[in-house]
């Protein structure tokens, strides 16, 4: 790449990387050949998130050579989230681009994306067509937003990720809001301004699988979205308090007149065992959804930083 020293970037592309010490040189590459269309110039932010291979000492000789790669180096590993929050907070663009860097996002869909924009969006969302992850990424990813879709009453697109590129006014309205649990795609929905989505190719991931999301890190992850972004959770849980309290009276409304009837002679143990295990087992699924509640506000009380910057270049 060339250096451009001394100029104001107006487009910037922030990319949080993780354990990706084969595809930083390959991702600044293919940056660099995607957006040779851009009249100005611009910076690659690349935020590595807690790293424990060559991904930083790789990022740090890149930025040696070409002004325009500015890498942050996280203390520990946040999450995907909060790198994508510490790399906007750094940004300077007018637009700026977000991007995984495993390459499924391919920067050659940069150009349409701004293209798309200028025909009067804030924000345009590339809509993956043809996911190229596994039958079990996808059913998960499908279960999750249809599921999100119903608890903030708007609608996820599961093809939609992170990958889109954003005005600066988007970036300042998403980095107004600092709650702990961070879920990047949500928050620039609840932003709101013109937005659009566009189909795009998507590639297979070049990240080996043994860094890849965890099956009990995307659960973890999708409880939390949930919790922070709902409370539909809370009325479901008093519906069917509700809905069985109801049965219930039903119930012994219908015991009650058996027993005048003189249909029942001996109390039954079977039927007494059975109802205070089934009430006590709802009784902590309503205690175990209020925990959850409780312990999520705890966290956002506490204010500490969304992340923690050990190094930058």
């Amino acid at each position: 790449m060339d250096c451009i020293i001394g100029s104001k970037p107006i487009i910037s592309v922030v990319s949080p990387v993780y354990q990706a010490e084969e595809l930083v040189g390959i991702l600044l590459k293919r940056l660099d050949e995607a957006l040779h269309f851009w009249p100005g110039t611009y910076e690659v932010i690349l935020v590595d998130d807690g790293s424990t291979d060559r991904s930083w000492q790789l990022i740090e000789q890149h930025a040696a050579l070409d002004s325009r790669v500015r890498g942050l180096r996280l203390s520990r590993n946040f999450g995907q989230h909060h790198a994508i929050t510490a790399g906007l907070d750094l940004s300077q663009g007018e637009w700026v681009i977000v991007m995984d860097c495993d390459l499924q996002d391919q920067p050659e869909e940069i150009e349409r994306l701004y293209a798309k924009a200028l025909e009067g969006y804030d924000v345009v969302l590339a809509c993956r067509q043809d996911r190229q992850d596994s039958w079990l990424t996808r059913s998960l990813s499908r279960a999750f937003y249809a599921t999100l879709s119903y608890l903030t009453g708007t609608r996820q697109e599961y093809q939609v990720a992170n990958f889109g590129i954003y005005h600066r006014r988007v970036v300042e309205v998403v980095g107004q809001l600092r709650e702990s649990i961070r879920y990047f795609p949500t928050m620039v929905r609840w932003a709101g301004f013109r937005q659009a989505l566009l189909p795009v190719a998507h590639a297979r991931s070049h990240r080996p699988a043994s860094t890849s999301y965890t099956l009990a890190r995307r659960v973890r992850l999708a409880t939390d979205v949930m919790l922070a972004y709902s409370d539909k959770p809370l009325r479901l849980t008093a519906y069917l308090g509700l809905l069985l309290a109801g049965g219930a009276f039903v119930l012994g409304l219908v015991t009650l007149v058996r027993w005048l009837l003189g249909y029942i002679t001996v109390p039954g143990y079977a039927s007494l065992f059975i109802s205070i295990s089934f009430f006590s087992g709802l009784i902590l699924l309503g205690l175990g959804v209020v925990g959850l509640y409780v312990g999520k506000t705890f966290e956002g009380v506490r204010n500490r930083p969304l992340y923690v910057v050990a190094q930058t270049t």
